[in-house]
This record gives structure tokens, C-alpha cells and sequence, in this order.
């Protein structure tokens, strides 16, 4: 018989950040006057919620702002009265334009500080070392390109048409349909597909919510790709160029391309002993960002419930 799970209070948050004035940036610590303490905006996750989901929500409900995601930071530990607690933090970019504060029932101040202020005003080391990840200058802070692959589409086996045309199960329309939930907190500016019918479905849902257009992206798509990859990877590295202010391209494609765009790279993978390529499950997506060398690679598996989040 399998042993019972130790419970785990999950949580997640948001270490913002925007440009400074000396090229630097500055960041954002709330007060929270039930523990009298300055920490980074975050919150328990709610049942059946995604922590990059409930990341966004937290720092949406206890700043005022409005963010766009960024890449994934640290997972902090402790342990506090009901038991072990971990907190999953991503960087966010403030975005749009800022109101004034508004004291809520959690926090009753904000600050905006420079990155050496913070560290020295937060009251708890593990917020430190947040902060410490957000000064990383190696990676970007942020990826320009969500590349996806499309959600779960019916067996080849048992579809009488052309290939091209086989359509989502109604797995996929789910899987769709949590991508459409979460996506939008990247700020997609940009949504491109390649020419296959299930590829179009996955995005269908992601361009109702966030009113894009789906344009079509025939080098990413699988047999096109194989016949040029060089066409493939051109598009990809002009997708990787920075961007000026906030926002990503969304590409969906196909097991066949995706592994090898991230190869050329020099995404590899160490999940599983002994393999080489990245993985791309159905309905998967990788958050890229910058240059081979100095390349942000975040895998999200699964958009859906996190495992630790409440019933």
C-alpha cells in the first residue's frame, strides 16, 4: 500500500520589478500588518488552481498592479504552523499604467525600491534570495516566445481524411482550453501556427480570450521543418529577438519540430536519466527567451490543477 502524502501548504507569488532611472531596476515590497513584516506579494494557492495562475492572482489582489509574467524564479521552503509550505515565485514586469495604492485586508503599504534597498528592508532571508535571482543579469527576465504543442488530437488511425486536417479529441479541446486560461498572464502580442488543422483548434481558444488573429507558420510545422530546418530556425531566432516593452509571440507546432528547434538551441534535458531531447508533451509549452549561452528555457508539463493545490 502506497504512503499516504504529507500534506503541503502551497503557495505562489511575484517578485515586479520595473525599469529604473540609473538603467537598474527597481521592485516591489509589500507590508503585511498581521505578521508586521516586508516580504514579496503571494498567496496560497485555491483549490484546483495552477500556481503560475495563482502567482498572477495574488499579486494582482494584494498590489493593484498589473504584470506581465516572466520567467520562472525559485521555489522557496519553510515550515509554519500547519506544516511544510513552499512558495513558487516567477518575475513579472509591471505593466500599463499605475494607480495608486489602495490598502487592502493583507497588505496596508507598498513600496517601489532598488534592488539593494529591498534586500535590505525584507524581513525573511528566503525573500533574499528571490530577490538575488531577479538581479541575475545571464538570462532575460522574460521570454519573447511561447513555443506549443498542440493539444491532444484524435488517432490517426481512426481519421479517413488528410492528416492535415485531423482535428482536436475532447481532451484537447480541454487542454485548449486551460491554455487559454493561463497564457494570457505572458502578455501574448502574437499568435502563429503552423498549417495543420489540430495546431489552429489549440490556439482557437487563446485567440477568443485575448481578441489576436491565428496567422499561419508553415516553417514550424513538422514535415516542413524536416525539409528545411534552416527556414525554421531563422524564424525562430528573428521570434527570440528582445523585445522593448512587455509581451510574447505564441507558436503552436508539432512533436516533430519542437525537440529539434530546442536542440539547435542548446536546450537539453535532465529529467529523465539518459535522455537527450527536450520534451514536448501534448498541450505543453516552453517559455523562451535570449540567445544559446544565455537562454531562458522554462518547460511547463502541465497547465492544469497543481498537484499540491487544495481539493
Amino acid at each position: 500500500m502506497p504512503a499516504e502524502r504529507t500534506a503541503v501548504v502551497a503557495a505562489a507569488g511575484g517578485v515586479v520589478w520595473r525599469p529604473a532611472a540609473d538603467s537598474g531596476v527597481e521592485t516591489v515590497l509589500v507590508h503585511r500588518p498581521r505578521y508586521d513584516d516586508w516580504s514579496l506579494p503571494k498567496g496560497k494557492l485555491d483549490a484546483g488552481e495552477n500556481a503560475l495562475s495563482a502567482a498572477v492572482r495574488e499579486v494582482v489582489e494584494e498590489t493593484g498592479l498589473q504584470v506581465a509574467l516572466g520567467r520562472r524564479s525559485l521555489r522557496t521552503r519553510y515550515e509554519v504552523a500547519a506544516g511544510p509550505k513552499h512558495v513558487d515565485y516567477w518575475l513579472m514586469r509591471a505593466v500599463g499604467t499605475e494607480q495608486p495604492f489602495e490598502p487592502n485586508d493583507e497588505v496596508d503599504e507598498l513600496r517601489w525600491l532598488p534592488l539593494d534597498d529591498a534586500a535590505a528592508l525584507v524581513t525573511h532571508e528566503h525573500d533574499r534570495r528571490v530577490l538575488a535571482d531577479l538581479a541575475r543579469d545571464d538570462v532575460p527576465r522574460g521570454p519573447s516566445l511561447l513555443l506549443v504543442r498542440h493539444a491532444k488530437a484524435g488517432s490517426r488511425s481512426d481519421w479517413d481524411g488528410p492528416d492535415d486536417e485531423r482535428p482536436l479529441e475532447s481532451k484537447g479541446w480541454r487542454q485548449a482550453r486551460q491554455l487559454a486560461d493561463v497564457l494570457p498572464a505572458f502578455r501574448p502580442v502574437e499568435l502563429l501556427s503552423a498549417a495543420r488543422v489540430r495546431c489552429r483548434q489549440t490556439l482557437e481558444p487563446l485567440a477568443e480570450r485575448t481578441g489576436l488573429p491565428v496567422r499561419d507558420l508553415p516553417e514550424l510545422g513538422e514535415e516542413e521543418f524536416t525539409a528545411d530546418p534552416q527556414a525554421g530556425l531563422a524564424v525562430v531566432e528573428r521570434l527570440l529577438e528582445p523585445r522593448e516593452g512587455a509581451g510574447v509571440t505564441v507558436v503552436c507546432s508539432q512533436g516533430g519540430a519542437i525537440p529539434s528547434v530546442l536542440m539547435s538551441l542548446g536546450v537539453r534535458w535532465e529529467g529523465v536519466a539518459g535522455r537527450l531531447h527536450p520534451p514536448a508533451a501534448k498541450g505543453s509549452v516552453w517559455a523562451l527567451g535570449g540567445r544559446p549561452g544565455a537562454l531562458l528555457a522554462d518547460y511547463y508539463r502541465d497547465l492544469g490543477p497543481d498537484p499540491d493545490a487544495p481539493e
